[in-house]
């Protein structure tokens, strides 16, 4: 299990060994009394049943440790309090993935919920400051070097997008895993009615594994954790963003510090983007999960146990530290320092080389050969490089007078990208 550093009070708590009891619990409870309305539990025993305590983990386990089988323990700890007429009648024509996996079906569901209202809060604080530096202008850069001027609100919506799109993907997949199956042994109901399931799975708001085996199908938890691990590199993607912006030579962007922050032992003067780091680290879990939970899905004929220990480790986990990535990011967007004057500032630092796209286009647009115009251009820029004069007067040394050069002349047509972010906006709300 994740360690409490990464676990939030409410996904920790869905994962407990407490929170699993109950939901088994509730899986036989939901059963016998469906078998009841059919006439196969007498109603003393469904009411007995219906009022029967959750085990405690403990006792489980140490029932389990005589017997090397989980159920089989869950169910004697559950039985024990059970006067034996009534006891006989629990669990009756099921077999123990019936309980595991449609209790693991509810417990994922409201875990994917938890993960989607955590990317939801992240993905409108995104929008929020993307509309807020909307227009605040800044360098974009690729390969790492000074490209075209863009604004940090451009940059933003790309996250939210991303946040978005992801969204979408976990739904999707909390879709998939929200299914169980109570169809016995090799999955044909041959001692069960195919009415108790239907009646456990809607009352635990579940769909139903169409053609079970003894087990709910893997591609399905596969596809969830698969999930996660994308917005855990859409997630990275910010992060990885705010530590460039953060570096000492280009301080555009600054994580937000507690009041006695230190941020090393040695060096009083360092401010270092730990919080982006923790998040890139988180990424990196999540992706390995998705490997893990892969190797799960084929399983030798109606079911083996080989997935049950990956599961136990990988699900939880990737539950938890999602939900704990995507809530600290949302932190950590909401309260990002941004330094307006110093992304202007950067604009200015490569001696106006940043203009050359927009230098040819207008070149190409007079009629000048391209060739003619990109070399011209690009001599002037090598010039503006060296730190001989601005990238402008050797334009015009040159012959090639393209006019006052600002930054704003690249967003012309910015706002298009706007109404969409916008449109995403009202959407989410």
């Amino acid at each position: 299990m994740v360690i409490s550093r990464y676990a939030l009070p409410a996904m920790a708590e869905l994962w407990s060994d407490q929170t699993r009891l109950r939901t088994w619990v509730r899986v036989e409870v939901l059963a016998t009394q469906a078998q009841g309305r059919l006439g196969r539990v007498p109603q003393p025993a469904v009411a007995e049943i219906s009022r029967a305590p959750v085990p405690t983990p403990e006792r489980v386990r140490e029932l389990e440790r005589e017997r090397d089988h989980e159920i089989l323990a869950f169910l004697s700890a559950f039985c024990e309090r059970l006067p034996e007429d009534s006891a006989r009648w629990v669990h009756l024509g099921m077999t123990s993935y019936d309980v595991v996996d449609t209790a693991l079906g509810h417990t994922l569901a409201r875990s994917g919920d938890l993960v989607l209202q955590a990317a939801t809060g992240l993905r409108a604080t995104l929008a929020t400051r993307a509309q807020e530096h909307w227009n605040t202008l800044c360098i974009g850069r690729t390969h790492g070097m000074h490209a075209e001027p863009t604004t940090f609100g451009h940059k933003l919506a790309g996250f939210a997008f991303a946040i978005d799109r992801s969204i979408h993907r976990l739904r999707a997949a909390r879709a998939a895993v929200a299914v169980g199956t109570i169809s016995g042994s090799v999955g044909t109901y041959s001692l069960i009615d195919p009415y108790v399931e239907q009646e456990v799975c809607r009352e635990l708001g579940l769909g139903v594994e169409p053609a079970p085996s003894q087990v709910v199908a893997r591609d399905r938890h596969a596809e969830m954790v698969l999930a996660l691990a994308t917005l855990g590199a859409c997630v990275e993607q910010i992060a990885t963003e705010i530590r460039l912006l953060s570096r000492s030579e280009i301080r555009e962007v600054e994580e937000p510090r507690p009041g006695r922050y230190q941020g090393s032992s040695a060096m009083p003067h360092k401010r270092n983007p730990t919080g982006s780091e923790r998040l890139v680290g988180l990424a990196r879990l999540l992706r390995g999960h998705a490997g893990a939970v892969l190797e799960d899905v084929a399983l030798w004929h109606e079911r083996d146990l080989s997935h049950s220990s990956v599961e136990r480790v990988v699900l939880p986990d990737s539950m938890m530290l999602a939900h704990y990535q995507v809530r600290a990011a949302d932190d950590l967007v909401a309260e990002l320092r941004v330094d307006t004057g110093r992304m202007r500032a950067a604009l200015e630092q490569g001696n106006g080389l940043i203009y050359s796209s927009a230098v040819l286009a207008e070149l190409l647009e007079r009629g000048v050969e391209r060739e003619a115009a990109y070399r011209g251009v690009q001599a002037a820029a090598d010039g503006a490089a060296r730190g001989a004069e601005n990238f402008e007067v050797l334009l015009r040394r040159s012959g090639l007078d393209v006019g006052k050069l600002r930054p704003e002349r690249f967003l012309e047509h910015h706002d298009v990208v706007l109404k969409r972010l916008e449109m995403l906006s009202h959407v989410a709300d």
